[in-house]
């Protein structure tokens, strides 16, 4: 087993990764997304974000593997920030580095590895978005393409934390946090001539609740209403509030058939929190839902205006 080096720019790596404050912290929707959805579009049975400290790789993300960490000798990950681009390793017994690492061979029993560094505008490498076989496979250019954007998508939320673009109330992202990520997803759309299908959703007399129970009861109102769009929409869909009590939900692959079951179970649950709930009002919603094209629709802006004269066309018919 070959040890892995460290980075010219070791120091600077260190300090930038560290002023993230996003080593030990609690699993996050941003990240889980993200590794979820790997696992999903290459059919691994593990994806990780992973970020190497100085003596170790801490997952941030880990869907299918149980270890939080492991040793930095020992990780795949830092081989990966020594360089810019993809690092893939088709079958590591047959990899002079990794083929007597305990990774290989004890559990997870690794034999396929790519792993994408994720890095700042300064070019600090701070881990990988990476993908782990149990089998020998070799990825193929567009799937080479599309793991660069998933990458991306990953870099983009670690600068978010940054950035603030997540809504402190519902824990949703915020209206930058939301332009950012669903511009990425559309993109991904384009490449694989996938649908998309974007939600804009208003709550109904919602000023009423704020006027009658508070403001700290409109705000529960709020985080329900977030609660109840977290747990209808996939894993793979990207969700946000707006402001105010404007909220965006962005489906990528769907089909017709399959927006409308969406919705149909977000009604049920949300009929089945307010019964459960009895606060004294029900929590109901207008919706404006547009197909994306990518003619008319140059960017997530585009999208989002046509969304939002939808759901005001549909207040305006309850109203009437």
């Amino acid at each position: 087993m070959l040890a892995p080096g460290k980075p010219d720019n070791e120091a600077v790596r260190l300090k930038n990764l560290h002023s993230l404050k996003l080593l030990d912290t609690a699993p996050e929707e941003r990240f889980d997304r993200l590794t979820r959805l790997a696992r999903r579009l290459f059919d691994v049975p593990i994806a990780l974000v992973s970020l190497v400290d100085a003596n170790r790789q801490w997952f941030k993300s880990s869907a299918g593997l149980e270890a939080s960490e492991t040793s930095r000798e020992v990780s795949f990950c830092a081989h990966a920030i020594l360089q810019d681009q993809i690092l893939e390793i088709c079958d590591a017994e047959q990899d002079e580095r990794f083929h007597d690492n305990p990774l290989v061979t004890d559990t997870p029993g690794i034999r396929f590895y790519a792993g994408h560094p994720l890095g700042l505008e300064d070019g600090s490498k701070l881990g990988t978005l990476c993908l782990l076989d149990t089998k020998p496979r070799r990825l193929n250019d567009e799937e080479r393409e599309l793991l660069r954007d998933l990458a991306r998508m990953a870099e983009q939320e670690m600068v978010a934390v940054q950035m603030a673009s997540m809504d402190e109330l519902t824990l949703l992202s915020n209206r930058r946090g939301f332009r950012t990520l669903a511009q990425h997803a559309l993109s991904v759309c384009d490449r694989l001539s996938r649908p998309a299908t974007l939600l804009f959703f208003d709550l109904n007399d919602f000023k009423p609740i704020n006027d009658r129970y508070g403001h700290a009861e409109g705000d529960n109102a709020l985080k329900t209403f977030a609660d109840v769009l977290r747990i209808a929409f996939r894993e793979s869909d990207v969700i946000g509030r707006l402001g105010g009590d404007e909220f965006v939900a962005l489906l990528t692959g769907s089909s017709h058939v399959e927006t409308t079951t969406i919705m149909a179970r977000l009604q049920e649950i949300l009929d089945e929190r307010n019964a459960m709930l009895q606060r004294g009002y029900d929590i109901r919603f207008s919706v404006g839902q547009i197909e994306y094209n990518a003619q008319r629709h140059r960017s997530i802006d585009n999208l989002l205006a046509d969304a939002d004269a939808a759901m005001y066309a549909q207040k305006q018919v309850l109203r009437s």
